[in-house]
């Protein structure tokens, strides 16, 4: 008879954790708070290291039906708007690191993890009821839900997102950081933007204190704007969408130059509106244990959440998923070895993510004499200090950690 696996959240890394369990031959038991997997609109970045996982799933031609692939990633200056720096993305990623660098928007990715853990047999998608506590005896993990429901399982995977219950129950180590950025996202569409504001790459928009991200997502037939700023968090933190102000985010912008101020305000004349999402991290994970403890593990937001700056959260936890397949598939190890086997050779990685996305987040933010010499050093390097190849190389083992 085969294990069973219990999986918390379903989202894109429960979802991730669901077909990994399930290709390294577990019966999967997925359980989400929500009545229905849906997403509010938004996109997201997929390096080559996260689409080479996706492919080695299976997943190449649902993947291509809807990413776009940007030529480029491009810098300019939030404040005159001159491109800075540029990156060759398109054919050059393919023939540096195997795959193609992918934009897609969350719906999509979602969508399409969930038909591929729908596949197998040995998954069961429970929607409506979300864990609240687990216990272990004697190797036996049982969870109990909302409902008062109690559900035994051989192992429990808790991805249930940056303010996971089950991290709390199992760390103990209080809320996410409150780090003073605000994520304003609006997704529109491209055919009712003036021609000269779509977007066919990736632009990061660099000023003081903001920044701003732009790029195709859906075949190119919707572009994603993410404009980040700080300042205080809105009072509700534990609902992490709330509307957002054009006027408000007008004003926070003024200084800034004319083409992104335009592309800013033909927001709603495009079909979209604007979202506010406040920020929230952790510090880097400092050891194998705070991943995994027994027969509980963390995956994705729920173990690193970490700041938007790398573009690597949902990849972080597509990786996860794919170490946790390999760990998982050790049928001669106890599985509270296992799930130390998957911790083992993903904290590391993991860490470093985190730490060089709140480093990133510094320099986007830099103000003064230190935004002067990140415009003249990417001027001046250009895409050798925009390429990751630590990063888009490797595969999430602890091989490639360091």
């Amino acid at each position: 008879m085969n294990k069973q696996v219990l999986i918390a959240g379903g989202g894109i890394g429960g979802l991730a954790a669901a077909i990994g369990a399930s290709r390294a031959g577990w019966e999967v038991r997925l359980f989400e708070q929500a009545p229905a997997l849906s997403e509010v609109g938004a996109g997201i970045q997929i390096g080559p290291n996260v689409v080479r996982r996706l492919q080695a799933w299976g997943l190449q031609k649902p993947l291509q039906q809807v990413v776009a692939l940007p030529g480029s990633l491009r810098v300019r200056s939030a404040v005159t708007g001159q491109e800075l720096a540029h990156m060759p993305l398109g054919s050059e990623s393919v023939q540096r690191y195997g795959a193609a660098y992918a934009t897609i928007h969350r719906a999509d990715l979602q969508q399409l993890l969930r038909e591929a853990a729908q596949t197998y047999p040995g998954m069961h998608l429970n929607l409506g009821q979300p864990i609240e506590s687990f216990s272990e005896t004697d190797g036996v993990v049982t969870v109990r839900t909302r409902a008062g429901k109690l559900i035994e399982g051989d192992a429990l995977v808790a991805a249930d997102g940056v303010r996971s219950v089950l991290r709390q129950q199992l760390l103990g180590d209080g809320p996410p950081r409150v780090t003073g950025h605000l994520a304003y996202r609006a997704l529109v569409h491209q055919a009712q933007l003036p021609k000269r504001l779509r977007a066919t790459d990736v632009t990061a928009w660099l000023g003081s204190r903001m920044h701003a991200i732009q790029y195709p997502v859906r075949r190119g037939e919707l572009q994603n704007l993410v404009i980040i700023i700080q300042g205080p968090a809105p009072e509700d933190l534990a609902n992490w969408d709330h509307a957002g102000n054009l006027d408000d985010l007008v004003r926070v912008l003024q200084g800034s130059c004319p083409q992104l101020l335009d592309l800013v305000q033909h927001v709603p004349a495009a079909g979209g509106d604007w979202r506010l999402w406040p920020v929230g991290d952790r510090p880097p994970v400092q050891s194998a244990a705070q991943m995994a403890r027994g027969v509980v593990a963390l995956l994705g937001d729920a173990a690193h959440p970490m700041r938007p700056y790398l573009a690597q959260g949902a990849g972080m936890a597509i990786e996860d998923a794919a170490e946790l397949q390999r760990a998982l598939s050790m049928h001669d190890l106890d599985v509270n070895m296992r799930l130390r086997r998957y911790a083992l050779n993903r904290w590391q990685r993991n860490a470093r993510v985190q730490a060089r996305s709140q480093r990133n987040g510094r320099i986007f933010h830099a103000t003064g004499p230190v935004r002067w010499g990140r415009d003249l050093s990417l001027r001046l390097l250009g895409s050798r200090l925009m390429d990751l190849p630590w990063l888009y190389r490797g595969d999430g083992s602890a091989a490639n950690a360091l």
